[in-house]
């Protein structure tokens, strides 16, 4: 398919995307985000199809989005997205955007019993077509700008297929009487919210290592995890590249030198916190 797209960033580019986003009865949506270096995944960027074009708006740009409001709550308006839970979480978090009308091409095709639910492997499936993504792009860095042409080539390849995958997928579900099941399923998947993570409690004892530790160490240990856990979130990135699992099992075992495990920039800002914690599980 021959790739057809325009990156918004100013008024002219936001008066076309509208005018075809009034005109059009079935847009596709997908984003891009980071939950890779963040604690709560950071939005990158939103792009949407219509009328055989897709538009990449930038949530870390200028341009106000809240216009898209208007055609995600539209009733007679359908929105194609793929695994949809994440795209509608993390809108609805940042923008409080509401959902009406949607359809799920992963949930629809679970209800056919198609077993590949990846959007690549459906879009062979269901409409001949090979969209060969490269999941280094996919993990790039997508909150830096500018973003490169190939990331960008990436990001809007998604929703070029998405209205064509709705098409034939919403046929087979009407042939076998499945419309009906499927749409309490999209209108579940539409009002679903966005969360807090929650530590898990529990969770470091499922960690590689745990077990060997004396129980002075698991203390101190759990002591540590949980720290961990609230100064990442505090911080807004991602727990592991805070400080590893295996830099905090070694800290556990380690006490007296935590200048071993930590870099002399993590020491100096964290280092009489950790020294406190140390202290208090008498290690």
């Amino acid at each position: 398919m021959k790739t057809k797209w325009l990156w918004v960033d100013d008024q002219k580019k936001l008066s076309r995307a509208v005018d075809d986003l009034d005109r059009a009865e079935i847009i596709a949506v997908d984003t891009e985000y980071d939950s890779f270096r963040y604690f709560r995944e950071k939005l990158c960027l939103i792009q949407i199809c219509a009328d055989k074009t897709a538009y990449v708006f930038d949530p870390l740009g200028d341009i106000n989005l809240s216009f898209l409001q208007k055609y995600l709550e539209d009733p007679e308006k359908i929105k194609v997205l793929h695994a949809a839970d994440n795209d509608i979480r993390l809108l609805k978090r940042d923008y409080g955007f509401r959902f009406n009308n949607i359809y799920d091409t992963h949930r629809a095709a679970l209800l056919l019993g198609f077993k590949e639910l990846s959007l690549e492997k459906m879009i062979k499936e269901f409409l001949g077509e090979e969209l060969g993504k490269s999941k280094k792009i996919q993990r790039s860095r997508w909150d830096n700008r500018p973003l490169t042409e190939e990331q960008l080539q990436y990001a809007v390849q998604d929703v070029l297929f998405l209205p064509g995958l709705y098409t034939t997928q919403s046929a087979q579900l009407r042939a076998k009487g499945l419309q009906e099941t499927a749409e309490k399923a999209f209108e579940k998947i539409a009002a679903t919210g966005w969360r807090e993570k929650r530590i898990d409690r529990r969770g470091y004892e499922k960690i590689e290592g745990y077990s060997s530790l004396t129980p002075g160490q698991k203390e101190l240990f759990k002591r540590l995890y949980i720290w961990r856990f609230y100064r990442a979130r505090d911080e807004n990135r991602a727990v592991f590249m805070f400080l590893s699992d295996h830099h905090l099992l070694a800290l556990a075992q380690d006490a007296r030198h935590p200048e071993k495990y930590l870099s002399q920039r993590k020491l100096g800002i964290y280092g009489s916190e950790i020294e406190k914690i140390i202290q208090t599980s008498g290690e």
